[in-house]
């Protein structure tokens, strides 16, 4: 029923790979929206068997993830929703019979946190495991990678962060692996729901006159692309970074969530990949990251005929860098971070992308 396109290898291993389900869920949705539902009805309609006459059952089911409708609260009608419900029981459900064949358990709480508290991985000092110890913390790891494939965003920082270890793990980080399952366990419903209500916001957004130093700035559009039809959808970022989070390196943790409308399509998160000395740098690093996935993100919508409503509207909580971004006459007077900087006040003047605190 829904068609799959593969993410683009410039978007990260972490990103989100069910990300062309939403994509066609938005499609859908716009071709009922200009009457050409006739024309694609073999693709998006539900169809009779031609053997049995009978007709076939809604789809529930799509790359391991369980997918059906859901009305919101207040909503007035159904959405496509995506769930790892199912196969987040059977994982849970198979590590803990292997944890009593050798007898231990989860140990489960109320307020249970997705890793222990105050624990860094990076700090951990216990031994190393063996080769079959470590197979199996691999496998782990994968089978939580999935998860967050499948709509776990709860979990992501925290996979992320242990997924730097997979060539030589040690028991800590198991330990703490098998703690993300008994989090699972007690946090197994989830749910993500593609939304397609429009959000009215423009008002948080200034616009601003970057002739004077961007002259040339234009987003790259392909000049082979359908003709856009149906309604218009927008692009909304959050980005985020804590700044010399890693004990070690002292590098930042950056965060980047983007939804089409109301829909979550893109999740990433990943150490990055210098230093910065001050907050406003790892922010900065981060929005440029941002950036780079919108202009891919906007592309692909583009070739898939969907219209766009305008600049993506990007929100950041540092101060500074919504300032710096958004108003030409700031001048950078930090040179290290320069390119970020540049990359992403282009993007403003080429009206790819706004910026608002």
């Amino acid at each position: 029923m829904f068609g799959c396109v593969p993410l683009s290898k410039a978007m990260g291993t972490n990103t989100m790979n069910m990300y062309s389900f939403m994509l066609m869920t938005f499609w859908h949705f716009q071709r009922s929206r200009i009457g050409l539902w006739k024309r694609y009805q073999v693709s998006i309609s539900l169809k009779e068997d031609p053997k049995t006459r009978k007709k076939y059952d809604p789809p529930d089911r799509y790359l391991g993830a369980n997918v059906g409708k859901y009305k919101l609260s207040g909503a007035t009608k159904e959405h496509w929703y995506m769930s790892s419900d199912d196969y987040v029981k059977a994982a849970v459900t198979n590590i803990e019979h292997k944890l009593f064949k050798i007898g231990q358990r989860f140990t489960i709480r109320s307020g249970h946190m997705v890793m222990s508290q105050s624990y860094h991985p990076e700090l951990d000092v216990s031994p190393v495991l063996g080769a079959e110890k470590a197979n199996y913390y691999q496998n782990l790891i994968g089978i939580l990678r999935w998860a967050v494939e499948l709509g776990r965003i709860d979990i992501f920082a925290q996979v992320s962060m242990l997924s730097q270890y997979l060539a030589q793990p040690r028991e800590g980080h198991l330990d703490q692996v098998f703690h993300i399952f008994g989090y699972l366990k007690v946090h197994g419903r989830s749910k993500v729901v593609f939304d397609d209500t429009f959000i009215l916001w423009k008002d948080k957004f200034t616009q601003c006159d970057w002739q004077d130093f961007y002259p040339n700035a234009k987003e790259p559009i392909p000049g082979n692309m359908p003709e856009p039809r149906g309604k218009e959808v927008q692009l909304n970022a959050f980005v985020d970074a804590d700044h010399a989070g890693d004990q070690v390196t002292r590098r930042s943790r950056m965060g980047v969530l983007i939804f089409v409308n109301k829909a979550p399509v893109i999740w990433f998160s990943k150490r990055q990949n210098t230093v910065e000395t001050s907050m406003f740098g790892s922010e900065f690093v981060a929005m440029k990251i941002a950036t780079e996935l919108l202009i891919g993100l906007r592309y692909k919508l583009r070739m898939m005929d969907l219209p766009l409503d305008g600049p993506a509207n990007v929100f950041g909580d540092n101060q500074s860098v919504v300032t710096n971004a958004s108003r030409s006459e700031l001048v950078l007077k930090k040179k290290h971070v320069s390119i970020c900087y540049h990359r992403v006040r282009e993007a403003c003047a080429a009206d790819i992308i706004w910026i608002a605190h």
